[in-house]
């Protein structure tokens, strides 16, 4: 064979392997479907970000996302990134306790990064990637408050956040024991500290580890207390959509190389023992229960 021949030949079998190669790719963009078809169509992925719920899920000095919860998200984001091989530019969107479900269902937020309890009641809606936190219901009163259990918020006005479990807890109590509380629902957690900062309710019952969020940002912080036995069990997860195993694949997959390379307890660390931006530290050492979680979870599949 002549060079001018083994040189055609040459440039035919290249030419052969980069069909093959855009003809897979294309192959593997045709074979998405759910958020990742929408991801790599678009470019974008959105993420719903909470306002004040520290330190998962709240604003900076800047109005900028940040937490627990928007960094393991941002990981998810490099996960599917990977997964439709094409970089996504994030979407941010604001939701509250009440929207967040809704957003995730509609399509408005294809994650809902923020402090989300998995549940049975939710599970019908949407889906959840493993835990990434355990907390439970507890009550934040003013210091000095003859508040110290739930039955002592017995004819009292509690404030509790639209749209969350907490709420139903609280109504649940108060019709079980006849305690007769008197709820005010604000929009978000930090409303809901507002009315007992004001004076307009006795207490505040949510997530304990919230609490603690909000009165190590408060510059009266030595002013309140968390008190009571835990009222309720809440694993949080990052919400997403249902029937989309494609997606679900993504996150559990991811969820197990950062448990794996230890990269949650690394974040965790970061955002709940350490100082946060507002140069306060909510000081709260993982649990024993997250601990056996995630050491659970770093455990590939076989």
């Amino acid at each position: 064979m002549s060079q001018g021949a083994i040189m055609k030949r040459i440039a035919g079998l290249l030419l052969a392997t980069v069909t093959l190669a855009t003809a897979a790719v294309a192959a593997q963009a045709q074979e998405l479907i759910g958020t990742l078809a929408k991801a790599r169509a678009s470019g974008t992925i959105a993420i719903g970000y909470r306002e004040s719920s520290v330190p998962f899920s709240f604003l900076n000095t800047r109005k900028e996302p940040i937490g627990y919860s928007i960094e393991l998200c941002r990981s998810l984001v490099s996960a599917i990134e990977d997964a439709v091989n094409k970089s996504l530019a994030i979407q941010w969107v604001p939701v509250t306790s009440d929207s967040r479900i809704d957003a995730v269902v509609s399509g408005k937020v294809d994650l809902e990064c923020g402090s989300t309890t998995n549940n049975l009641e939710r599970q019908k809606r949407v889906s959840f990637s493993p835990t990434m936190f355990v907390s439970g219901t507890k009550v934040l009163v003013r210091k000095g408050s003859p508040i110290k259990s739930f039955r002592d918020l017995a004819g009292r006005k509690v404030a509790v956040t639209a749209g969350t479990t907490n709420e139903k807890t609280l109504r649940d109590l108060s019709a079980k024991f006849k305690l007769g509380i008197d709820l005010l629902v604000a929009r978000d957690h930090a409303e809901s500290f507002g009315l007992v900062k004001s004076g307009q309710a006795d207490a505040f019952a949510t997530d304990d580890v919230l609490l603690y969020g909000l009165i190590a940002q408060d510059a009266a912080k030595a002013d309140y207390e968390v008190v009571g036995d835990f009222l309720s069990y809440d694993p949080y997860g990052i919400m997403y959509r249902k029937d989309d195993p494609q997606l679900n694949k993504v996150v559990i997959d991811a969820f197990q190389v950062l448990a794996e390379d230890g990269e949650i307890e690394r974040q965790y660390k970061r955002w709940f023992l350490r100082k946060l931006p507002t140069g306060e530290s909510i000081n709260l050492p993982m649990s024993a229960q997250l601990e056996t979680i995630i050491q659970t979870m770093s455990v590939k599949a076989e």
